[in-house]
């Protein structure tokens, strides 16, 4: 963990992150224990540039595994999640937890290009976070593209 912020900002925060693997479950393709990094907007900002050409920070980065080690990478930047959280009146946890579940599906295949697709895992979404008792975040005027 790169900042410590998100430690301050999320109560049992190692907790929260294997209820969310646990939740999932169901819906992915194989058993996963991805790595995170938990940074700020610079470190996030760095990866997206480098890896996506996107020279700006955003809110969840994953990476597929390399084939020889780890099961995919989550990174979250702590400065954009807190924005959305206030902006959208959400709890920072609870969108914490909803980026989190968002990672483990695109690392399962899951995308949102297309409105079906979107659909699609904003239904998944909402269902596994329901399991973590986490109101549906679309329901909250959270809007499209986690």
């Amino acid at each position: 963990m790169a900042d410590r912020r998100w430690r301050a900002s999320v109560p049992n925060l190692e907790a929260l992150v294997a209820r969310c693997l646990e939740a999932s479950w169901p819906w992915l393709d194989r058993d996963r224990i991805p790595a995170f990094l938990l940074a700020g907007d610079h470190a996030i900002k760095a990866l997206n540039a480098t890896f996506r050409d996107k020279n700006k920070p955003t809110n969840v980065l994953t990476f597929e595994e390399n084939g020889t080690f780890g099961d995919g990478d989550i990174a979250l930047a702590y400065e954009t999640v807190r924005r959305e959280a206030q902006i959208s009146g959400k709890k920072f946890p609870h969108h914490f937890a909803h980026l989190v579940v968002h990672g483990l599906l695109h690392l399962a295949g899951h995308d949102h290009h297309r409105p079906d697709e979107a659909r699609l895992m904003e239904m998944t979404e909402s269902r596994i976070l329901a399991r973590l008792g986490i109101p549906n975040p679309w329901r909250l005027g959270g809007g499209r593209g986690a």
